[in-house]
């Protein structure tokens, strides 16, 4: 059995094109944050009680951060890094009502509420309140809006109407990268969490009577042994597939620029027209404007990798540039794309994997991965520590539900 020696710091093997086949020798290499990742040694420490944590974006950084909490260390395995896909690029908009009348209702809203208390906490700058509009957009764009939508903080051309969605009371943004960095070094110090960066290969199981029992994960060719492991792959998450064939998770790719403005704009906008897209401003005059998605599709890109097609970037500038004469003066500071994760009803899955011991899953947040990480990272927190989820009730997103031998049809054949 081998396992992590550890610096404090987040230690890194090399990805699967260094790594050799297994049993083969390999040499360490930098790791983040300047230290040297420390050999593989065999461990006289027993198997009970070690956790995995297959993925290292908000999710799985969430349910680390709060087994942190409680005295737990894990090892968190990535094949790109912290925060490298969309928990690095998403635009972190939170709304604490507007999954009100659905199965989400109540782990948004209290993760909406955990968000202020966690950003207090790990001291995160990028956290504010602000207030968001629907602005219906057409006609003519030479014209300035109207004079009774010269509420509208910075829209000011082809504004047809607006709707009030909600206020400091309701909404708010943080940077998902500053959020998922800070939570990870917070695990890193309460409790000596390790990172080790490689792929997947599969996730390793034995007998037990009439189920499976789960032994670790092989990573890089190398099994790397616990006996829980939590999958929080994201739209990677496809290695489920080799235990459960029928579990699946889509990915929406989407795209985002930002324009980093000469104020600090506090008025969200989501656009009715033009394709529909939305633009958050952020506390330090940076304004991350997405949208124009792709279909749902099975993810061939691999993470790290996620190609940045420069039609829809500029499509996104374009047409921002066009309602708002702010925008026009803004200055474009970066072009990318992530996929979210979607399942095929678009709920998340959260909970044990059916008919295996020690193994679970938290995947397919969808657009609201972010507002709705921390309030999931505490049920499964509970839920691998208790048996039971006491703080919220994840009860609704079972797993289970998905082994149903059927695709959603939005879905494209796999």
């Amino acid at each position: 059995m081998w396992f992590l020696t550890g610096a404090p710091c987040a230690v890194a093997l090399a990805p699967s094109w260094l790594f050799p086949a297994k049993g083969g020798s390999w040499s360490p290499i930098r790791a983040r944050g300047g230290c040297t990742s420390r050999v593989l040694r065999k461990s006289s420490e027993p198997e009970k009680d070690r956790i995995l944590i297959l993925g290292g974006g908000v999710i799985g950084i969430s349910v680390a951060y709060h087994l942190a909490l409680r005295g737990r260390r894990v090892t968190v395995v990535d094949h790109a890094g912290i925060a490298s896909c969309a928990s690095g690029k998403a635009g972190g908009f939170l709304a604490r009502d507007w999954n009100d009348g659905t199965p989400l209702r109540d782990l948004t809203r209290k993760s909406f509420d955990m968000h202020a208390a966690v950003a207090q906490e790990l001291g995160l700058k990028s956290y504010r309140r602000l207030r968001c509009k629907a602005v219906t957009v057409g006609g003519d764009f030479s014209k300035p809006a109207s004079r009774k939508l010269a509420s509208l903080e910075w829209v000011d051309s082809g504004a047809q109407s607006e709707r009030f969605m909600g206020d400091e009371s309701t909404i708010a943004q943080v940077h998902p990268k500053d959020l998922t960095e800070a939570m990870w070094k917070a695990c890193q110090e309460k409790v000596g969490s390790e990172f080790l960066l490689g792929t997947v290969n599969e996730v390793l199981t034995e007998d037990a009577g009439d189920e499976k029992r789960i032994r670790g994960a092989m990573v890089n060719g190398e099994d790397v042994l616990a006996d829980t492991v939590v999958c929080c792959m994201g739209p990677w998450a496809q290695v489920l597939r080799l235990m459960h064939p029928q579990f699946q998770v889509y990915g929406v790719k989407y795209h985002s620029v930002l324009l980093q403005s000469e104020r600090v704009l506090s008025e969200a906008v989501f656009f009715n027209g033009m394709g529909n897209p939305e633009v958050y401003p952020r506390g330090d005059g940076e304004n991350y404007i997405t949208g124009f998605p792709d279909p749902p599709t099975v993810v061939s890109e691999t993470p790290g990798n996620v190609q940045v097609r420069e039609d829809v970037c500029e499509r996104l500038t374009t047409t921002v540039r066009k309602v708002s004469a702010e925008m026009q003066s803004a200055k474009l500071t970066t072009k990318q794309s992530c996929y979210l994760p979607f399942t095929a009803d678009s709920l998340p899955a959260m909970g044990p994997l059916p008919s295996i011991q020690g193994g679970y899953v938290c995947v397919g947040h969808g657009c609201w991965g972010i507002l709705n990480s921390l309030a999931s990272g505490l049920g499964m927190s509970e839920l691998i520590l208790d048996g039971k989820a006491t703080s919220v009730d994840i009860a609704p997103f079972h797993p289970d539900r998905l082994l149903a031998d059927y695709e959603p049809e939005w879905a494209p054949s796999s």
